[in-house]
Formats: C-alpha cells, sequence, structure tokens
C-alpha cells in the first residue's frame, strides 16, 4: 500500500465520535520503527516498573511504620487532604497497586531517558485504535508491537472475571471520553459488559470492577468516589487504580536519587534492576526549601541552597522543574518550566513559586536530557503530498498488570509514539505532532 492510500486508510478508519475531543493530529502512513534493541528494552521494562511500583508503595508503608525515617511519607503527604491519606493508608488496601503502568520515555543519544511514571494514563483507547488500524495494512517487517488486540486484551487482563467494569471518567479527563467510548464499544462486540459513566457515578454492584479514570486531586468533581472506594476497601468491588496519590507523585524520582535511601532500594529492588532504572531515570532533586548545614550541599549541583539556582548560567540551566502531583497542573506539560529556554527573570520565577509552595503542591527538578533528533513523515491530505519532519520523539508503553501479589505479572499492550517538530524541547500531544503506533523495524 503506497503511502497515499496508506494515510487515507487510516483517516477512513476515524470513529464516527473521533477519539480525542476537539483534538488531532498528524497522520503517518507507517508505524514508528524502534528497532530491535529499544522494542527489547521495551518488552522487559514493565517488570521492573511493577517491582518499583512495590518498592515505592512498601517504602511509604515503612516510612509511616517508623521502619524507615518519616521524613518520607511528609514528603509525599504534602497537600493531601486527610480523606485522600485515610484512604491511602487504609489496611485493607495497603498492597494494592496500579494495575496500568505508562512511563514517558524519551530517546536520547544516551539511551532512553524516564521522566515520570502515570498510573491514571490517557491514550489507552487511542493506541488500541492505532494498533488495530495500522495493524491491518503493516507488513511483517512493519509488525506494530503488541500486535492488533495487544492493547485491548491487556486492558481486559486487569480485570479478572469481573461480571461488569465501571469506567468512571472525570470532567478533567473529558478530553479523552471517545477514545474510552471506542475501546468499550470493542470490548463489547454487541455486549455490556464495559460501560462508560459519569463521575457522580457509585452504583455498583458486587464483583463488578471499576475503572478511576480521574486523578486524586480531582474528588470534588468524581461526586461518587466515597462510595466506590469504601466498596473497594470492604472488597466488594475491583477498583484500580487504588486511592493512592504516592503513585501520582513524580516525587518518587527524587526518592529513588536520594542516596540516604540506596541500601532500601538495592534490597527491594536488587542491583540489577536499581542500576537499570538509574540509568533510565534522569537525576532528580526535591525542591524543599528547608536550609542545609553550612558544610551542605545540593548533589550533582554543588550549590548549598536553592536561591544559588536563580544564579547559573543559561548553559547551566538544563534543568526542568516541574508540580511533583496532586495538581491541575501536573500533567499536558503544564507546569512544567526548562531553564535554558527561560530568561533569567522567568526562571527565578519559577524556581521561587516552587519553593514558596512546597507546603502545599511540591516541586521537584530534573537534569535535562536533549532527545534525539528523528526523521518521520506525514500525509498532508489538503495538498496529497508525504510531508517529511525532523522530530523528537516521545514513547509511551502501557504495560498492564494482571494477577494478584506475587502472582501479578507486566504484559506489554502496545507503544505510542508522539513526534514533535524539532523545535519543540518539551513533547507532548497537540495538532502539529504525528501519533503512531511503534513496530520493532
Amino acid at each position: 500500500m503506497n503511502s497515499s492510500n496508506a494515510a487515507q486508510f487510516v483517516r477512513e478508519q476515524m470513529p464516527a465520535g473521533g477519539l480525542f475531543a476537539e483534538q488531532a493530529w498528524r497522520i503517518s502512513p507507517r508505524p514508528f520503527p524502534l528497532g530491535e534493541k529499544i522494542a527489547t528494552e521495551l518488552e522487559s521494562l514493565g517488570r521492573v516498573l511493577l517491582q518499583f511500583n512495590r518498592a515505592l508503595n512498601r517504602l511509604y508503608r515503612h516510612s509511616l511504620d517508623g521502619k524507615q525515617p518519616s521524613w518520607i511519607a511528609d514528603w509525599l503527604d504534602r497537600g493531601k487532604s486527610k480523606e485522600v491519606l485515610d484512604w491511602q493508608r487504609h489496611e485493607a488496601i495497603k498492597n494494592d497497586l496500579p494495575r496500568i503502568i505508562r512511563p514517558d520515555l524519551l530517546i536520547t543519544e544516551g539511551g532512553l531517558v524516564i521522566t515520570e511514571l502515570d498510573s491514571v494514563p490517557g491514550g489507552i483507547g487511542l493506541t488500541g485504535w492505532l494498533n488495530q488500524t495500522y495493524a491491518q495494512m503493516a507488513g511483517d517487517n512493519l509488525a506494530v508491537i503488541g500486535g492488533a488486540a495487544g492493547m485491548l486484551d491487556g486492558f481486559t487482563s486487569i480485570f479478572a472475571d469481573a461480571p461488569k467494569v465501571h469506567i468512571v471518567i472525570s470532567e478533567e479527563a473529558a478530553t479523552y471520553r471517545p477514545e474510552m467510548h471506542w475501546l468499550a464499544d470493542q470490548l463489547n462486540q454487541g455486549g455490556d459488559r464495559f460501560k462508560i459513566q459519569n463521575p457522580d457515578f457509585n452504583n455498583s454492584n458486587d464483583a463488578d470492577a471499576v475503572f478511576r479514570f480521574f486523578e486524586l486531586y480531582d474528588l470534588i468533581n468524581a461526586l461518587g468516589h466515597r462510595v466506590l472506594f469504601e466498596k473497594s476497601q470492604k472488597g466488594e468491588i475491583r477498583l484500580t487504580p487504588p486511592p493512592k496519590p504516592i503513585f501520582e507523585e513524580k516525587m518518587m524520582f527524587a526518592l529513588l536519587w536520594n542516596r540516604n535511601l540506596r541500601t532500601f532500594w538495592r534490597k527491594e529492588l536488587g542491583e540489577a534492576f536499581l542500576n537499570r532504572l538509574l540509568k533510565l531515570v534522569p537525576y532528580t532533586w526535591m525542591l524543599d526549601p528547608t536550609p542545609l548545614p553550612p558544610q551542605g550541599s545540593f548533589p550533582e549541583l554543588n550549590l548549598t541552597n536553592w536561591q544559588q539556582l536563580k544564579t547559573l548560567s543559561q548553559r547551566d540551566r538544563e534543568l526542568i522543574i516541574k508540580v511533583s502531583g496532586y495538581s491541575e497542573k501536573a500533567w499536558g506539560a503544564r507546569g512544567v518550566f526548562l531553564g535554558s529556554d527561560l530568561s533569567v527573570e522567568d526562571w527565578s520565577e519559577a524556581v521561587e513559586s516552587a519553593l514558596n509552595s512546597f507546603q502545599t503542591s511540591p516541586h521537584v527538578m530534573q537534569r535535562y536530557h536533549k532527545t534525539c533528533i528523528v526523521n518521520a513523515e506525514w500525509f498532508n491530505f489538503d495538498t496529497n503530498q508525504l510531508v517529511p519532519m525532523q522530530g523528537r520523539v516521545r514513547l509511551c508503553p502501557y504495560y498492564f498488570i494482571a494477577g494478584d501479589g506475587d502472582e501479578a505479572r507486566s504484559q506489554l499492550g502496545g507503544v505510542l509514539a508522539t513526534i514533535c517538530p524539532a523545535d519543540k524541547k518539551i513533547i507532548h500531544g497537540m495538532k502539529d505532532a504525528i501519533l503512531a503506533p511503534c513496530s520493532v523495524s
């Protein structure tokens, strides 16, 4: 199939209701090729991230119990309501983990870099549709990762044998409602096991499953949450992700890099998994304004207080400040500041704002890694031409966790590539971006 026919085929498969509300993207006539090395790395990464989530959960519990320093739970609890903390600490769900893990990965000259983990990810239905659509026209050398049904099978697997699955979507996540409608329609195949529900839904039956498609900071707009969370804690329904804001915090990477916790991470992850994560995760600092002793300095930076960040030259500001989580600014590239792209005044303002908000909305800072420039193509339907584009890529593999406890296993369902024009330093979904599934070669 030539490029024109392929692009036209993709456009013709678009569901009548679309996939993203009032959003569009550029269509590539082919999947995005990863190559064998990256594809193999992604295939095994889910197991590492599942173990990291287990360890993070244990670290928080140990901090509460006095087996680890109290500052860990203090960091993770900042800005949370008592209601949310009571749910997170409830004995009945102490071992519950998110059943979908989606890292955001950048392709850099040094290899893959994970900038964050998402436990309430959008793009599940979109990636399922992309995989299904491109699989229909891809040859053996372009087979999409996960295959035509990988995302559908993976999503189904996390709910075990629940008779009904309620997908509760908040207004904040309304952009993703069309893709979840498509997903439910595909999974139902004339039945009604999967149901899309409004944020006030609370009328589940015993043994049902609920997919929480709303962030925990947004509970005021998810009016049915209290009943659902209580049913989950009583074991009446299967709820995922669990109401644990620790899994919605980017500061988890600051904890990974904190040398005071190196022994803990080595014990919980093992040497191989720990070294792999330290290679993948950029150095991350918690912007805690607590003064250091006179002889203290922040690792990697050789600074003795955070105010000195403001004096760094533009070349030394290859740093990103972002809201850690539990905030409407914690997704979609909102609340993200790249120091090398800002004036001294704007960078100073970002630093000051982050430090001032530590008590209620902590921020983290990460080392910025420059992404590789890749060659991509998209089809311009107005001119009926294939347009070459140099871009920067974000990869989003979707790992689905089936099974319980030690029997839980991760399965890669598919990989979404977001390719932004090369002049964009921060990569996210936009109308000028190409969205495509990934293939091995």
